[in-house]
């Protein structure tokens, strides 16, 4: 079987760890993080969903709201039921338990077992069986690596590094508890996740004789269904590997009166669509993102050496102004002030880019003590993401890597570009961080800064649909 190299390895040696001035930038990308916050914006702005709430959330966007609110499901409800694994069930089970007691608690009618929809006429005359046993997932996953290991055997003959094989025609958290069975998978721990891993290996995949998916090649109400999929399977993989992570949620925060700054990227997206139909991020980003990369990728220090805060406000200012009119113009512009641009838009939107509800997921991650583990819950995540947010994402992680590629020019290998800008997608004055709280200051900086790396290092990854191209496929999807 053919074999596709999802992440090459890169010309240039990468250090094991961040250096001393990498971990001096991510201190002071911090410092700047916080100079730039209201007080106590994020305690007065955040907080975590009530009791009873946090499942009720989750079954509502993972489709299966009635389960919650009695009504009759529909037919695309379930299908999307009748497909789950046992894994992911028995996390559907554990939500619904837990809401039950809550509801319970407030003297209300309980909600429905899982078990129950399954035997529902609609569910079975909807889709008669389904495909995903256990004993299919074991020989799935034995026929798989046994193959691939085959294709890159000899690696191990001439002393290199295996590669990572990333099997995806099995749910991620049959995967894991398949693992988990076998004694195979890492537990997480402190000392685990802080260990030094050294180069990070090269994933590959198999080609699949479907072809690949992409969330650009779904359709919105294709993604939903994904979206929903992937948040049961991302759940059952979190349960699995012990990460309890509790989403937040934000009060309305109010809109500054501004163009670009500070303003909602789905409200930016709609409207410069009115501009250029199709767009798929903010103008203004385009543009910051096509000047660096002509400008900056050269640039000595780009994204670590900081510009002047005086020509930036002035630059922010000019921008707000003049950028829809086409009067504003970038000759002067200096690559390291733009950079500084580009990392103000980032942090100043008013929720993540990595969104409030999945911040904490993302975080999380860097607990996770195997690689593919973390590639699992990553890809699910930014499945997860609002559109404009996963285009966003894209866009900078592609220019990001660019950068890291101009290592000999720039001097920014993925470790520096990782540990700078892991700050301004991990810290938010809308949610609470533990990147923030009292600790070893490098241990703080090399966690945060090896998501950012994983982000960048495997990007192409990400972006793919490639789970779903099995039996769940036919019975979900409409329009592929």
């Amino acid at each position: 079987m053919n074999v596709e190299s999802w992440a090459d390895s890169p010309d240039l040696p990468t250090p094991q760890q961040p250096d001393r001035l990498c971990l001096e930038s991510f201190w002071s990308e911090v410092e700047t993080i916080r100079s730039d916050s209201e007080p106590d914006s994020s305690r007065r702005d955040s907080r975590q969903s009530e009791d009873g709430e946090q499942e009720e959330l989750w079954l509502q966007d993972a489709g299966l709201s009635p389960l919650v609110n009695g009504e009759e499901e529909d037919v695309d409800k379930a299908v999307l039921l009748s497909t789950l694994t046992k894994t992911q069930a028995a996390a559907v089970q554990r939500r619904i338990d837990s809401f039950t007691c809550s509801l319970r608690k407030r003297n209300k009618t309980p909600a429905r077992h899982v078990r129950d929809v399954f035997a529902s006429p609609i569910a079975q005359s909807a889709v008669p069986e389904t495909h995903n046993s256990e004993p299919d997932a074991h020989r799935n996953m034995e026929s798989v690596t046994k193959t691939q290991r085959s294709a890159v055997s000899g690696q191990e003959t001439q002393g290199l590094q295996m590669d990572e094989i990333f099997i995806t025609d099995v749910a991620y958290c049959e995967q894991a508890a398949i693992l988990l069975k076998q004694a195979k998978l890492p537990q997480n721990n402190s000392s685990q996740c802080r260990r030094d891993d050294g180069a990070l290996p090269r994933v590959i995949c198999p080609q699949c004789r479907l072809g690949e998916t992409r969330a650009l090649d779904l359709s919105q109400q294709d993604m939903k269904k994904v979206r929903q999929l992937a948040l049961i399977d991302m759940t059952a993989l979190c349960d699995l590997l012990g990460l309890e992570v509790k989403r937040h949620k934000t009060c309305k925060r109010k809109i500054p009166e501004s163009c670009l700054f500070g303003v909602p990227l789905a409200s930016l997206v709609e409207s410069d669509q009115k501009i250029k139909p199709n767009t798929q991020i903010p103008l203004f980003l385009q543009t910051l993102l096509s000047f660096l990369e002509k400008k900056g990728l050269d640039s000595e220090g780009i994204l670590r050496v900081p510009g002047s805060q005086s020509r930036i406000k002035v630059l922010q200012q000019m921008l707000e102004n003049s950028f829809y009119s086409g009067s504003f113009s970038w000759d002067e512009v200096s690559p390291n002030d733009a950079a500084a641009l580009l990392k103000k838009f980032i942090r100043e939107l008013p929720a993540p880019l990595l969104t409030v509800e999945h911040l904490n997921t993302f975080s999380a991650v860097r607990d996770i003590a195997d690689l593919k583990q973390k590639l699992h819950v990553l890809n699910l995540l930014v499945l997860l993401l609002p559109e404009p947010n996963r285009n966003t994402l894209k866009a900078l992680l592609e220019f990001l890597s660019k950068v890291v590629l101009s290592e000999r020019r720039n001097r920014m290998n993925l470790w520096a570009v990782s540990t700078i800008m892991a700050p301004n997608l991990f810290l938010h004055k809308a949610v609470p961080s533990k990147l923030a709280v009292d600790g070893p200051e490098k241990g703080q900086a090399e966690r945060a800064a090896d998501i950012m790396r994983l982000l960048i290092r495997y990007q192409d990854l990400l972006w793919t649909v490639k789970i779903w191209r099995n039996s769940l496929l036919p019975k979900v999807f409409k329009s592929v």
